[in-house]
């Protein structure tokens, strides 16, 4: 009798050992389809990281290589009798060894550069300007390696149609030029007008 007991108890834990067995084996299973799972979202994140950083690299470097500066004095011209600005003049090039930049002039609406005129009691974010090449330039219209591209505005004259800035810029007047290019940084021009206005001045 007693044999007989003891064989149904061992009986009992073997079959109480397979179920555990199983179990854990289950349970393990599932712990290394999850960790597996995530480890591949962990690995795509990353690429997708990666790829997103090299793209921001290649951004970053595209937007400098299309970036100008100015170079040189910025000019202003004026009108003694009335003691009020005419023009405004600045000259820009490539700030490194970069992409050429079209500046196109806006006289025929096919302008890619955009030029905006800021002071205390105005703000024109597009208004005409001029082109003129100051030395070497092989006759198109891009802003290449080696050359220097001459901005000029004309205060009387700010939208083609003989439309003045109103009100005019006189002297100790503080104003901002703008210089949009289709790709780069904005050129920007912060200059102060004289105390008394000459005919020609080179603005600080």
């Amino acid at each position: 009798m007693f044999h007989k007991i003891m064989g149904a108890l061992k009986r009992g834990y073997r079959n109480e050992k397979g179920i555990t067995g199983l179990e854990t084996a289950i349970i393990l299973i599932a712990f290394v389809t999850v960790a597996a799972v995530f480890g591949y979202a962990v690995l795509s994140a990353g690429i997708f990281s990666a790829e997103k950083g090299k793209e921001t690299v290649y951004l970053g470097l595209q937007e400098a290589k299309s970036t100008m500066e100015i170079t040189g004095s910025v000019i202003a011209t004026g009108d003694n009798a009335t003691q009020t600005a005419s023009t405004l003049v600045f000259t820009l090039r490539n700030a490194v060894a970069g992409e050429p930049i079209d500046v196109t002039t806006p006289a025929a609406g096919l302008n890619k550069c955009i030029l905006a005129y800021i002071d205390d009691a105005q703000y024109h974010n597009d208004v005409m300007w001029t082109l003129d090449w100051v030395g070497y330039n092989d006759g198109d219209s891009l802003l290449e390696i080696g050359e220097k591209a001459q901005i000029t505005f004309d205060c009387t004259d700010i939208d083609g149609a003989a439309a003045a800035l109103n009100p005019t810029l006189g002297p100790n007047e503080t104003f901002t030029l703008e210089f949009k290019p289709p790709a780069g940084a904005v050129v920007a021009v912060e200059r102060i007008v004289p105390a008394y206005i000459d005919v020609v001045m080179d603005l600080h």
